[in-house]
């Protein structure tokens, strides 16, 4: 028997599903223009940090109330 899936809050299989679809459906020339954006967001930062503190900065992350944040941001 498969477990049951368990999403983030006001995540669900149907929203996953048109994240999957945004993403493989988009152009190099798209994906590419929505990574440089990412880095131009008021009140964000993008930085690159050693893959084995991965883990805990997510923890960090979780823990905190992130000013700016929506649940329909990954969607868009």
């Amino acid at each position: 028997m498969k477990g049951a899936n368990s999403f983030p809050p006001g995540w669900d299989d149907e929203r996953v599903q048109d994240v999957i679809r945004h993403y493989e459906s988009q152009t190099e020339y798209e994906a590419i223009a929505e990574r440089e954006a990412a880095y131009e967001l008021d009140g964000l930062t993008v930085m690159v940090i050693p893959t084995e503190l991965v883990p805990t900065v997510r923890r960090l992350l979780d823990s905190k109330e992130l000013p700016g944040a929506t649940e329909t941001a990954a969607a868009d």
